[in-house]
C-alpha cells in the first residue's frame, strides 16, 4: 500500500512541474513575472460549495458521485451508487474580513434509469449588511446585496463507462439594490450560462494488483454571456473554467479505500494586457485588450493571450521597437499562460464506509491571485445520511479565505442501486 501511494504521489509532483516549470531556457521564471490577476464577474459562481472537495483541495471534477455533482461535473451522477440524493451545504465566507457573508448550497439528483439521469441545485450568497453612504460620508441607507444560482442539469450515458452532462443555469446579482450615483444608473447582473461534462468510468481498474474505480473527467463551466451592472459600464466576463481531472479509488479490502484525485483547473477567460501612462494618455505596453470580444472568442484567445514581461531599460522605462510596439521577454508570454493552471489535489480515506479522513492542496501562481492552501476534513456515514465537514488552511498569514469551513448533509432517497434501474 506505502508503495502504490508513494507512485500517486510521483505522478503529482511530476505534474505540478510540467503545469509550473521553473523557467530555464525560457528567459524568464515566475519571479520576473509580474502581479496580473485575472477578474470576473459573479466569482459566486464558482466558489466550491461542498465539503467533501473542500476536504480534498478542491479537486472535485472526477471524484464519485453525489449531489454535489450538479457543481462539479453533472456526467458523473450517471455512475452514482445510490439512485437520488439530496444535499445542503454551508460556508461561512471571509470570515477573516467580516462575520455576516455566507454561501448556502442545494443539491439533489435522480438517476430515471441506466442512461438517464437529472439533478438541480439552488445556490444563494449572502454579502451581509452594506452601508451606502454619499460622497461626503454621509449615510444614504443600509442594504443586503445578495445573489443566487438556480441550476438543473440532464446526464445521458453513452455507454457502460462513458456519459455526458449537460447544465443549464440562471444566475442574478444584487449589489447596489438599485441605488443611483450621481450621473451613473446602476442594476443587477443577470446570466444565463451553461455547463458542458464528459466522465469515463472504469469499475475494473487495477493499479498493480490493487482494484478499484478509475475516472477521468473534463468540464466547461459557466459559458454564458458577459455582465454589466450599469448602462454605461463595460461588459465582464463571468468565471467560465475549464477543469481536467483524474481519481482512482483504490480498495484494498470490504473495510479500507483511499481516493487521490488530481485536477487542472483554468480560466476561459481573456488575460488583462498592460498599460502604461505615457504623455498623458495610457498606452497598450503588452497583451491584448478585450473589451470588445463575444464570449467564445475570449474563451479560446484566454489559451494565447498573456502579455508576458515588458523589456525595461536601467531607468525602469519600457522599451519600445523599431515599429513603435513595446519589446516583451523572451518566453514569458508562455510561462505566464502556465501559471494560469491551478492545480488541486486530494486524499481521502474511508473505514468501513463509515468514517472518512480527507486531506488536499491547492495552488495557483503567485502572479495570478496567490491562493495556496491544504484542506483537511472528515465524513461521516450511516445508512442513508452522511455529514461531511471541512477546513482550510491558508499558507499565508494575512489570506482572507484562512479558517474556513464548511458543512454538508447528505440524504440518500429511494430503494437500490441506479444501474438496476430499467
Amino acid at each position: 500500500m506505502i508503495k502504490k501511494f508513494l507512485s500517486l504521489l510521483f505522478i503529482a509532483g511530476t505534474t505540478t512541474a510540467i503545469a509550473q516549470p521553473d523557467g530555464q531556457g525560457s528567459g524568464t521564471t515566475q519571479n520576473d513575472l509580474q502581479l496580473n490577476t485575472i477578474t470576473t464577474a459573479m466569482p459566486f459562481m464558482s466558489i466550491t460549495p461542498d465539503s467533501r472537495a473542500g476536504g480534498m483541495g478542491d479537486a472535485g471534477t472526477a471524484l464519485s458521485a453525489s449531489s454535489t455533482s450538479i457543481y462539479w461535473n453533472t456526467s458523473m451522477i450517471n455512475f452514482a451508487e445510490e439512485r437520488s440524493e439530496i444535499s445542503v451545504s454551508y460556508t461561512p465566507w471571509l470570515r477573516q474580513l467580516t462575520n455576516d457573508i455566507h454561501l448556502s448550497y442545494l443539491a439533489g439528483y435522480y438517476n430515471i434509469n441506466k442512461r438517464h439521469a437529472v439533478g438541480g441545485a439552488l445556490r444563494y450568497f449572502s454579502l451581509g449588511e452594506i452601508t451606502f453612504t454619499s460622497a461626503q460620508g454621509d449615510v444614504l441607507r443600509e442594504d443586503k446585496p445578495n445573489e443566487f444560482e438556480i441550476t438543473g442539469g440532464y446526464a445521458f450515458k453513452l455507454n457502460e463507462t462513458m456519459s455526458v452532462g449537460l447544465n443549464g443555469k440562471f444566475a442574478y446579482s444584487n449589489l447596489t439594490g438599485g441605488s443611483v450615483i450621481p450621473g451613473v444608473d446602476t442594476k443587477p447582473g443577470i446570466v444565463g450560462a451553461a455547463d458542458l461534462s464528459f466522465t469515463y468510468f472504469n469499475p475494473d481498474a487495477r493499479i498493480g494488483k490493487t482494484k478499484g474505480d478509475y475516472a477521468f473527467a473534463a468540464t466547461i463551466n459557466n459559458i454564458g454571456n458577459k455582465v454589466s451592472y450599469s448602462s454605461i459600464a463595460t461588459r465582464d466576463f463571468i468565471p467560465m473554467n475549464l477543469k481536467i481531472g483524474n481519481s482512482f479509488n483504490a480498495k484494498f479490502d470490504k473495510y479500507n479505500s483511499l481516493t487521490f484525485s488530481l485536477e487542472l483547473q483554468k480560466l476561459l477567460v481573456p488575460t488583462p494586457p498592460i498599460y502604461d501612462f505615457v504623455g498623458g494618455d495610457f498606452v497598450l505596453i503588452a497583451g491584448t485588450p478585450s473589451d470588445d470580444v463575444g464570449v467564445i472568442a475570449g474563451m479560446l484567445r484566454s489559451f494565447g493571450d498573456a502579455p508576458g514581461t515588458p523589456v525595461e531599460d536601467e531607468n525602469g522605462d519600457y522599451v519600445q521597437n523599431a515599429d513603435g510596439t513595446y519589446q516583451v521577454v523572451g518566453g514569458s508570454k508562455f510561462r505566464e499562460e502556465l501559471t494560469e493552471i491551478n492545480i488541486a489535489t486530494g486524499l481521502e480515506y474511508w473505514y468501513n464506509n463509515t468514517l472518512a479522513v480527507r486531506g488536499g492542496f491547492f495552488y495557483e501562481s503567485k502572479n495570478k491571485g496567490a491562493r495556496q492552501y491544504f484542506n483537511f476534513g472528515v465524513g461521516f456515514k450511516y445508512n442513508k445520511f452522511g455529514i461531511d465537514i471541512s477546513y482550510l488552511a491558508a499558507l499565508q498569514r494575512l489570506n482572507p479565505l484562512a479558517n474556513t469551513l464548511r458543512f454538508t448533509l447528505r440524504m440518500a432517497l429511494g430503494e437500490g442501486d441506479a444501474d438496476n434501474q430499467e
